[in-house]
């Protein structure tokens, strides 16, 4: 056998595994805070994250919630396939990718831009107040954000609608017109995230070496010109890893806000995957089929940000991993 290695300390000496545990655990005990701090996240990710995955297999039967797996008939691929050739499968598809790309393209550059014009006010008291008033709409829930949204386009009660009324014009009700629900999703979406979203572009400044500021006021550049070519290659790492996660987050358009948002009349247009699974599974009951399309969304968000990683490390020298 061979003979375990030892730290030798005055009058004893102490195997070296033994040290080790020792260490480890005067570290722990340390960091004891942090780790406490760390808890409820980590039991968060455990019980909303990963202990549902084990329930993913009912996706390959008809399952019935009473009578548990061993008395629900085991279906196989049958729900994927009556998903993917389903006459909902289209609509949805197309839904979800309008209104993502729709996020891709207005919203999510909007707060970098914020963040530059931002990072360029000097006054130091006046950019504290931008960035407070800001931040504000992000505390605001979705459903109070969504009863301002009716009240505020409201026909009858509505400020836009009293407006119109006091220039002569007939108010227009614009929830129930399907060609507005797009609009009026990511007009709120760029007021209710910009502020909090530039929180990230605003840190990755400050590791901006000053000095490289200095150089380039010395060789003439204006601000313009030291925001291209020295603000935004310094965080283009932060830009980067918030592109591939809203890459990666394509067909996850969040649910509360777009089934609020949602009526009779604008249905052809607002119906996306989670309000989709929503109704299968909880309004009717159809716990598997709701989780192969919920499984589906899953797949195919795992597989964009696999490929949009590759992508930006061949052209941009960066990503995730």
């Amino acid at each position: 056998m061979k003979e375990m290695k030892s730290s030798t300390l005055p009058g004893r000496e102490i195997p070296l595994q033994t040290s080790r545990r020792q260490k480890i655990r005067r570290r722990l005990w340390k960091d004891r805070y942090l780790y406490l701090m760390l808890l409820p996240v980590a039991a968060y990710l455990a019980i909303f994250k990963y202990w549902p995955m084990a329930w993913l297999s009912i996706s390959f039967y008809d399952y019935k919630l009473l009578r548990g797996f061993g008395g629900s008939r085991f279906v196989g691929l049958q729900h994927y396939i009556k998903f993917l050739t389903g006459p909902d499968f289209s609509q949805i598809l197309k839904n979800t990718l309008m209104i993502s790309i729709l996020q891709l393209i207005f919203v999510f550059p909007v707060p970098i831009l914020f963040a530059l014009l931002l990072n360029e006010l000097k006054t130091l008291r006046f950019k504290k107040l931008v960035q407070t008033v800001s931040y504000l709409p992000h505390f605001i829930s979705n459903m109070v954000l969504v009863s301002m949204i009716i009240t505020f386009l409201s026909p009858s009660v509505g400020i836009l609608g009293a407006i119109v009324k006091a220039a002569g014009g007939q108010p227009y009700y614009f929830l129930g017109d399907p060609s507005s629900f797009r609009p009026i999703y990511i007009l709120s979406g760029i007021w209710q995230t910009t502020g909090w979203s530039a929180i990230i572009y605003l840190s990755a400044m400050t590791g901006i070496d000053p000095g490289l500021y200095e150089a380039a006021i010395v060789d003439g550049a204006g601000r313009f010109r030291q925001a291209i070519h020295i603000t935004l290659p310094g965080i283009r790492n932060a830009i980067v890893i918030q592109l591939i996660m809203a890459i990666g987050s394509i067909l996850s358009v969040g649910f509360e806000k777009v089934y609020l948002l949602q009526n009779s009349l604008n249905l052809s247009v607002s119906e996306v995957f989670s309000t989709y699974v929503y109704k299968q599974g909880i309004l009717g009951t159809n716990f598997g089929y709701a989780t192969a399309v919920g499984l589906f969304n899953s797949i195919v968000a795992f597989v964009l940000v696999v490929l949009s990683n590759k992508i930006t490390k061949r052209t941009l020298q960066s990503g995730l991993w």
